[in-house]
């Protein structure tokens, strides 16, 4: 038995070889099929610079914008996305140069929080619609599509307006400007548009986010782009998709008003192949833009400084960085386009769609090669160490020998190997520069073990659909929003941003600023006496713009915080105390920013500056009710009959100077001198006839 064992680890060394030599066979054939798409792209794109480039002048923003905007419809479906969903609308309808669309989210009734988030937004754009899946979630992305898709039919309907294109985009997506001119320019002689997706930039030790940054640069620049040469199909990715109305209605007529797939988990896969069969015109389209974007040089050691990027429009977008999220979104990604296309579809169509069909699906094998190979050549090496120390010396007579086909086989998949890490490294380093282009070789090892775990899974869960009919559901992504993207638009004046939109028109702003320029009022009072605008809306403008936080106000709040603020400051600044912040400091509810004296005022009183907050107008008028007695003040909020402030009714009818109220609201101390009206009088900047007309018409507006 002393002597059995060493020649069993040296038959385990043999094998460990043999199975080298099929791991690098199969390698070998897996790379081949990466040559020929490098091939087949660098020989195209010498070709199109040669002759169509010189030919034909690139497409310019002047010519999209110079086309007549068609009505757009943008699909977002959402679960379990409250964190991100606001930031993103917001982002979108402050970027988008485009005024024809309307944008349709889809919810569902128990998820409450995501519900509360879209329908906070409903109040500030007026484009927005919220569409309500009936029945619990998760189900899959498709099923909540569909009832979008129905909403879109009944808007339609509705208002007699039909879309000429409907765009497919997730809940994390960072849009370009340009984007609807861009689809709007194409349809309708397009009718599926897929513009490119890249990651947003990542620091450079976040390795499993930094895959993403490296596959969609490569994907995007080059695979799609010979798919879309090669055979005419052009999948889509989920987002950046714009149908046109053909091709969504003809796909609609033939599964019952149902054109995504609720059987797959890659809806967008599945439709793209579906609208290839039935003779649609897909395309891949490319149209050069700026990107102007931060960056820290030397792997984040060096300076900052604003870099601007020449490079396809795209969606843009947050990909996971944790490696159980990667690969849990990639497993989904695989059992759509591995397993379950290949169910559904099989091998049809022409032999460059069936190679294609071969290039998607290889992967639910060749990942387990790949982890094969790593552990093979692990094992080798140990072996060779330990020989070149002398601890190890019985074996049998190797395969590699320096002549042999196995090492020629090595030799092959090393030049293929450095052939992938080159084009790997050019393609991200023109997107992110050459740090990460560097970074993207080590990377490719992460990948692959993602990309492993994720095709374990894959398997895992259509094994388990297949034999004990478990349902693959939604399997939810977390997501980031970058909210600094959001911030730079916040920026503007109010006008705008109200403008911008959409809730209140040229025609009214305009007149609402001439106003303005009469009276002594604010431009969002106006709006609103005007009926113009409503009073929520006009507070959540108000806190976008100053980039401050939004609250609503009961009375049991105020009255759990009624003595963190003196009453007289509360009446003279018209401030609320409505709570502490997490490091202990007062939370002032206000209808608008403070100016600097009032709170410096206020800070110098309370031994910190305060965080502020915004509350409707009327909810601050009912507010101090509720402190000096009055407890129902903020009921009568809702009912919208809340009694106007003094001091407002007297400055909006030009019964009393601004200026001089303010001096005079110096002076007054509640306690000391009662009624505001009655000290007004006493102190001679009211009349008395005057405040007797402000008191009925307080009473008239309360009415």
């Amino acid at each position: 038995m002393e002597l059995f064992w060493p020649y069993l680890i040296a038959e385990y060394q043999t094998w460990l070889e043999r199975a080298a030599l099929l791991v690098a066979v199969l390698i070998l054939i897996s790379s081949i099929d990466d040559l020929f798409i490098d091939a087949w792209f660098w020989t195209r794109e010498t070709w199109r610079t040669l002759t169509v480039k010189r030919k034909y002048k690139p497409l310019s923003a002047e010519q999209l914008r110079a086309r007549t905007e068609q009505p757009m419809a943008i699909m977002v479906p959402a679960w379990l996305e409250s964190d991100v969903i606001a930031a993103m609308l917001e982002s979108m309808v402050s970027v988008l140069e485009y005024r024809n669309y309307v944008v349709f989210v889809g919810t569902y009734v128990n998820d409450s929080a995501t519900i509360g988030e879209v329908d906070r937004m409903l109040r500030r754009f007026k484009q927005l619609v919220r569409v309500e899946v009936p029945h619990p979630g998760p189900t899959c992305k498709a099923d909540c599509l569909n009832w979008i898709v129905q909403a879109i039919l009944h808007h339609e309907k509705r208002t007699g307006v039909q879309f000429a294109g409907m765009v497919l985009h997730d809940s994390e997506d960072v849009l370009h400007p340009l984007e609807l001119k861009f689809f709007n320019y194409l349809l309708p002689r397009k009718d599926l548009i897929q513009i490119p997706v890249v990651s947003l930039d990542r620091d450079w030790f976040e390795m499993v986010a930094g895959t993403y940054m490296d596959e969609f640069a490569e994907w995007h620049a080059k695979d799609l782009v010979v798919r879309e040469s090669l055979a005419g199909v052009v999948p889509s990715a989920g987002v950046g998709t714009c149908f046109s109305r053909r091709a969504l209605m003809t796909l609609a007529a033939e599964t019952d008003n149902q054109p995504f797939n609720t059987d797959t988990l890659t809806e967008d896969y599945d439709i793209g192949e579906r609208l290839s069969r039935a003779g649609m015109t897909s395309i891949f389209a490319r149209f050069p833009v700026e990107f102007s974007t931060r960056r820290r040089f030397l792997f984040n050691f060096g300076p900052e400084r604003e870099v601007r990027i020449r490079m396809p429009l795209c969606v843009r977008e947050y990909f996971p960085n944790s490696f159980r999220a990667a690969y849990r979104q990639k497993a989904r990604w695989t059992v759509g386009i591995g397993l379950q296309s290949w169910q559904q579809i099989g091998w049809t169509g022409s032999l460059a769609a069936r190679y294609l069909l071969f290039r998607d699906r290889k992967g639910i094998f060749t990942q387990f090669i790949n982890i094969a190979g790593y552990l093979i050549a692990f094992n080798l090496v140990a072996f060779y160490f330990l020989a070149v120390a002398g601890v190890w010396y019985i074996r049998y007579p190797p395969l590699f020998e320096p002549d042999s086909v196995f090492a020629w086989l090595l030799v092959a998949n090393a030049i293929a190997l450095a052939l992938r890490a080159v084009q790997r490294f050019y393609f991200v380093a023109r997107i992110y520069g050459w740090e990460h282009g560097l970074l993207s070789i080590p990377r490719m090892i992460v990948a692959n073990f993602v990309n492993f775990m994720a095709a374990a899974r894959a398997w895992k869960l259509f094994i388990g659909h297949l034999l004990f009919g478990t349902r693959i559901a939604w399997d939810k992504t977390a997501h980031d929003f970058p909210s600094e993207e959001v911030l730079e638009k916040r920026r503007r004046r109010l006008g705008e941003l109200l403008t911008s939109w959409q809730v209140v028109d040229e025609g009214r702003l305009s007149a609402a600023l001439e106003e303005q320029s009469r009276r002594d009022l604010p431009l969002g009072r106006i709006l609103v006496i005007n009926g113009w605008l409503d009073e929520e809306t006009l507070a959540e403008a108000i806190a976008v713009q100053a980039g401050l936080g939004r609250m609503a106000l009961t009375a049991d709040l105020l009255g759990a915080h009624a003595g963190d603020l003196p009453l007289d400051d509360a009446v003279r600044y018209r401030v609320l105390a409505a709570g502490r912040s997490e490091d202990g400091r007062i939370v002032l509810a206000t209808a608008s920013p403070l100016r600097p004296q009032p709170l410096a005022d206020l800070t110098a009183s309370l031994g910190h500056e305060p965080v502020q907050v915004i509350a409707r107008e009327s909810e601050i008028a009912a507010g101090l009710r509720v402190l000096r007695g009055d407890e129902t003040a903020l009921d009568e909020v809702a009912t919208g009959r809340t009694m106007p402030l003094l001091g407002d009714v007297l400055i909006e009818h030009r019964l009393i100077d601004r200026a001089a109220f303010d001096k005079a609201m110096a002076l007054y101390r509640p306690e000391q001198h009662g009624r505001i009206g009655d000290f007004l009088v006493q102190a001679g900047v009211l009349s008395a006839a005057s405040l007797a007309e402000a008191l009925t018409l307080q009473q008239r507006a309360a009415a």
